[in-house]
């Protein structure tokens, strides 16, 4: 299984990007699908999940602003990012878990400016 990021870039404060992660291999069709961040020094940390029935769940500091989706046909996620702040710079990992298997994408570095 591959995963491959795309999408990340420089924005101003309160501007939008919107990532892609598109999974290729041999996928069960039932997994979760995520988003996770990194920054320097700090531990890689929750963005927001998608479950293959479409549920979601969201840090608390991207409540609001962040909209995960994905494409089941297209073994693709998308993280809809509004309202960027600088504090939500970072390496954005894409990360598909299916079963007791887990795999990570690329990071695709999103800088926010203020």
């Amino acid at each position: 299984v591959q995963l491959q990021a795309s999408g990340g870039g420089l924005v101003q404060a309160g501007g939008s990007l919107r990532l892609s992660c598109a999974a290729s291999g041999s996928i069960f069709r039932v997994n979760v699908m995520g988003w996770y961040r990194q920054t320097p020094g700090k531990q890689r940390e929750l963005v927001a999940t998608i479950t293959s029935g479409g549920t979601t769940n969201y840090a608390d500091s991207v409540k609001g602003r962040f909209t995960i989706s994905r494409d089941n046909a297209k073994n693709t996620v998308y993280l809809q990012m509004d309202s960027l702040k600088p504090e939500d710079t970072a390496v954005y990992y894409c990360r598909l878990s299916v079963t007791r298997y887990t795999f990570w994408g690329q990071g695709t570095q999103v800088t926010v400016s203020s």
